[in-house]
């Protein structure tokens, strides 16, 4: 006679090999789901935080430019901008600065590609692509009436001739090898004397100097470009805006007036993309650029602006004086 507990422990049955199987897969298949939506969420985390940190650093830092180039010429009584105008806007030459000497410090001028760069901490060119970077030197007096700030926050007082420089240079404290560099848009500011010469202000720390590294205006920048906006003298496009390299402007044998300025640049957030290429090449005013080769660089978000700012203190009006009433 068998026991009831024999017949329940008879009874009894555990996963058949298929079950298991079945099991198995279902797990692994869901559990790679999951996976690929996680993968999904770094990746798009990823690319959305180093966007906003794009944006918070670029966008922020190129309105101000913007501000600062939009003054230039201000309280010049002479508004046509060009290499020869004294205390003109746009610094482009030795007599913008009213110096009449031999000037040595070309690195403090407006520079382009090919341009001469002598001068402490001036410009050398430096960018993460193939194409050298250039620099752009303002210059405004402070006919407000109030203390106003120059880029390196330094206060320049009521009719004080302020000068800008914008470059790119390594960070502060920046030890990369590779050809990527951690690169920033800095501004150097200084003052000019009344009767012509750059000024020396104070200690040679003081940072109303001019000719020091700068102050970081933007970081995780790649490249800066600027064109200089005229007015064609052309017959077939008389009248109409035209945008020159400074090195192109400065060998025109006849130069028009400098009304307005386009900056260009290429930068990058900081957080590194997972699981997807980032941009390497870009068109920046007209103008191709390609990001230099390096196996140690991190992908990261890359993005392109260009600005189009008018000059206010360099109104050009153009009167036809062969119309009689």
């Amino acid at each position: 006679m068998i026991s009831s507990y024999s017949r329940r422990y008879e009874h009894q049955q555990g996963f058949t090999l298929i079950e298991l199987m079945i099991s198995l897969i279902l797990g692994l298949l869901v559990s790679a789901a999951v996976m690929q939506v996680y993968l999904i969420n770094v990746k798009t985390s990823s690319i959305q935080s180093s966007g906003s940190e794009l944006q918070d650093a670029s966008i922020f830092g190129l309105q101000q430019l913007e501000k600062k180039v939009r003054i230039a010429n201000l309280g010049n009584p002479t508004t046509q901008i060009t290499s020869t105008t004294v205390n003109g806007g746009i610094v482009l030459t030795a007599a913008n600065l009213g110096i009449t000497t031999p000037y040595t410090n070309t690195a403090y001028l407006t520079r382009r590609d090919g341009d001469s760069a002598i001068g402490t901490n001036g410009w050398t060119g430096i960018s993460n692509t193939n194409v050298n970077s250039d620099q752009l030197t303002i210059q405004y007096t402070n006919t407000t009436g109030n203390v106003m700030s120059d880029c390196e926050g330094a206060d320049a007082a009521v009719n004080d001739i302020v000068v800008e420089r914008y470059f790119l240079r390594r960070a502060t404290g920046d030890t990369s090898t590779g050809n990527i560099r951690n690169l920033v848009l800095a501004c150097d500011a200084g003052r000019v004397s009344p009767t012509g010469g750059i000024l020396t202000v104070g200690a040679s720390t003081d940072s109303r100097n001019f000719g020091t590294a700068g102050q970081e205006f933007i970081i995780n920048v790649d490249q800066f470009k600027i064109l200089l906006g005229t007015k064609s003298s052309a017959a077939a496009s008389a009248g109409q805006m035209m945008y020159l390299p400074s090195s192109s402007y400065l060998l025109m044998a006849t130069k028009p007036s400098i009304t307005a300025v386009k900056i260009g640049l290429i930068v990058h957030g900081t957080t590194p993309i997972i699981g997807s290429n980032d941009q390497s090449s870009f068109t920046l005013l007209g103008q191709s650029n390609s990001l230099k080769t390096d196996t140690t660089r991190q992908q990261q978000v890359r993005t392109s602006y260009e600005s189009t700012t008018l000059l206010r203190n360099a109104r050009v009006i153009d009167v036809d004086t062969s119309l009689t009433p």
